[in-house]
């Protein structure tokens, strides 16, 4: 008799939940293999609904309740957990507080459904929804699930409020998140969602370009999720110059060839070439620094923190360096030599960022140029240009290597001449860097 009735229950979730689905993919028709990847599992135990990445788990009364009472919020909610699967929001949360993530991922999906124009799945915004958007959206150009998580930390929110968020804003059971990345699940959550992501992507800035309009600012955060993410430690190695220096390798020197050179030739050891050791070190760099009003003081902080870290791991420095950290706006500013650790610490410490006017690429180029003609650089091996992107390039290539790093509270596409490398970074980036490696 149980039996029968739990089967009758699991068949009235799924159909309730494929009429959801089909009722959904008439008006989205980019969102097909999203709204179809998941099985549809009976849990008692879930409150409401939820989702792992790769089912939808659901309280038989709490389905049928939603259901017979509201079918708006019906769709909204399979909408809903959609959303979290497209944007990553089940696997990404890494280290940050839960509640405050689980939060943060909420307000970011349901900012897309409140502002998708389908009659479907619209509901009248309450004035905390309301306020809510209109605070974030004041330092956020897309509602990203990091980025407003960041905002929500820099609020500084009580108990309270987190508690009256938590109530407005949640949907969904979120029980089912993988929490950890060597988890099997949370890796084919990850690479399952990827695909799939990346295919609506293009789904929509191609054949359902005028559809996706209507979808809010769904576009712009799957573009933020799909992107690249680089690792700037990695690239800043890059830069390195292979060189042989004069330190001896442990593993292959031998003391007893050493000692004969000594007895023999007296103040002549004898050391045969493979016991020099040939290491990667920075030697000559520069580093431009746009202290212009559209670049934040805080992420340029990180972003000489992060170069701190990596110039100052083991064997990767020189006892004596040659870095010029240059501050330009439309003019050169400030040019800080560094010669070691100790400078570039102190520098860090007490840094000042000095200018807030216009951008201007081409003047910090010449005065780099300058600068070798002068002998200031024995042999530069790259610049790294950090900025927001908004300025004049430099029409020539430089004899040297240049790359611009690009920090993105947003995603915000740019354009640089073909010579120069391209890496967009963001506050997320470098503070998974700051957990790894400690300065």
């Amino acid at each position: 008799m149980e039996e029968n009735i739990n089967e009758r229950l699991s068949e009235l979730g799924t159909k309730i939940l494929a009429t959801t689905r089909n009722e959904l993919y008439i008006h989205m028709r980019f969102l097909d293999v999203a709204l179809s990847s998941f099985a549809y599992v009976i849990d008692p135990s879930v409150n409401g609904v939820g989702t792992d990445g790769m089912c939808m788990f659901y309280h038989p009364g709490a389905l049928g309740g939603m259901y017979r009472q509201n079918r708006v919020r019906m769709n909204r909610a399979y909408l809903h957990m959609v959303l979290h699967c497209i944007l990553h929001h089940v696997t990404r949360r890494k280290g940050r507080d839960k509640t405050l993530w689980n939060i943060s991922c909420d307000i970011a999906v349901e900012s897309i459904i409140d502002h998708w124009h389908l009659k479907c799945i619209h509901m009248v915004q309450t004035r905390l929804r309301k306020d809510i958007y209109g605070q974030l959206e004041r330092n956020l150009k897309v509602l990203t699930a990091e980025g407003i998580y960041r905002q929500l930390v820099s609020f500084g929110l009580e108990e309270k409020k987190i508690k009256e968020l938590r109530m407005e804003f949640r949907v969904d059971d979120h029980q089912y998140w993988p929490e950890d990345p060597k988890q099997d699940l949370h890796q084919e959550v990850e690479n399952k969602w990827k695909n799939i992501s990346e295919k609506t992507e293009t789904d929509m800035e191609t054949f359902s370009s005028e559809e996706s309009q209507q979808a809010g600012d769904l576009i712009g955060q799957v573009q933020v999720e799909n992107r690249d993410r680089y690792d700037y430690r990695e690239f800043l190695r890059k830069f390195s110059v292979l060189r042989e220096e004069v330190s001896v390798d442990p593993d292959s020197f031998d003391y007893i060839f050493y000692s004969y050179g000594l007895s023999i030739y007296g103040n002549m050891p004898l050391i045969e070439p493979q016991e020099w050791k040939e290491v990667k070190k920075v030697e000559d760099f520069a580093i431009v620094i746009d202290t212009s009003m559209s670049c934040s003081g805080d992420l340029v902080k990180k972003f000489l923190e992060e170069t701190y870290g990596v110039l100052t791991e083991a064997e990767s420095f020189f006892h004596k360096v040659n870095i010029h950290i240059i501050q330009c706006d439309e003019m050169v500013q400030n040019d800080q030599k560094i010669t070691d650790e100790k400078e570039l610490k102190e520098y860090m410490e007490h840094l000042e960022l000095i200018g807030e006017g216009g951008t201007d690429f081409r003047p910090a180029f010449e005065y780099v140029n300058h600068l070798i003609e002068q002998g200031e650089f024995y042999h530069l091996k790259g610049l790294i240009y950090f900025t927001d992107g908004k300025g004049t390039y430099p029409k020539k290539k430089p004899p040297y290597q240049t790359a611009f790093i690009f920090m993105q509270e947003e995603y915000e596409d740019v354009d640089v001449p073909p010579w120069a490398v391209k890496l967009i970074v963001d506050a997320e980036d470098l503070d998974e860097g700051e957990e790894e490696h400690e300065y």
